[in-house]
């Protein structure tokens, strides 16, 4: 399993009490599989990805990544996993206006410590992988809300991740376009072997999805397997 949540319980203040998000939740999501995640708006589905991304440490359980603990990690080593582990595609593309397609990735090879220029190849190389091969020197306000989607895709892809999580991919999106990227995000999980989570409210789009789970109340119902992963998917990890 490249992806597994045990027993998380995540609770905030309310007032002089405590509102539970997320309820003893256990999810497994193995390597070249994609896991759809969907619920009603508040129902925990968003704490669930940040748990998962280790953006936010749960009140109890277990978060292993790629074989990794999270539990007792320092800010700075959760970074580091986050950076070399886990790619994020936010619902929201938030490109830099001034940088090309290329660039925006290339920014990611940087903040690693490595050469912008030497990972302009690997940058084309993504972008090629989600249709842009042709757009790397465009600019965000050149490209289409469905093209800086898969951008933002590329640039999630960009330090190799065993894990994906995806938030909401669609939500700007009209349905042509929205299934587009889910056949997208579908396509390079599989071709990538990521340990993909996508959350979603669109449930139109769930057939594309190996299993399916849903949160209400905080709780997750047990996934429902529609295919199997790939078969030496987690042997080759």
């Amino acid at each position: 399993m490249s992806l597994h949540l045990t027993d998380i319980t995540l609770t905030y203040p309310d007032g002089d009490a405590r509102l539970t998000a997320l309820d003893r939740i256990s999810l497994d999501v193995p390597r070249g599989s994609l896991t759809a995640v969907v619920g009603p708006s508040g129902s925990g589905k968003s704490s669930l990805l940040a748990v998962a991304a280790t953006l936010v440490a749960p009140d109890a359980g277990t978060v292993t990544v790629d074989g990794t603990s999270t539990t007792g990690m320092t800010r700075r080593e959760l970074t580091e996993l986050r950076r070399h582990k886990i790619g994020i595609v936010f619902q929201q593309p938030n490109l830099l206006p001034s940088l090309t397609a290329a660039e925006q990735l290339q920014v990611m090879a940087q903040i690693d410590g490595r050469s912008p220029k030497k990972s302009y190849g690997r940058a084309v190389e993504l972008l090629d992988s989600v249709g842009l091969a042709d757009h790397a020197h465009r600019r965000p306000r050149q490209l289409s809300g469905g093209q800086r989607q898969r951008v933002n895709i590329a640039r999630a892809l960009m330090n190799d991740p065993t894990v994906l999580l995806v938030d909401e991919p669609t939500s700007a999106l009209d349905h042509e376009r929205g299934a587009a990227v889910i056949d997208l995000i579908t396509r390079l999980t599989h071709e990538r072997a990521t340990a993909t989570v996508l959350v979603t409210h669109d449930r139109t789009h769930l057939t594309a999805a190996d299993r399916v789970a849903e949160v209400r109340d905080g709780r997750l119902s047990c996934p429902i397997i529609r295919s199997a992963p790939l078969a030496d998917a987690d042997a080759g990890a």
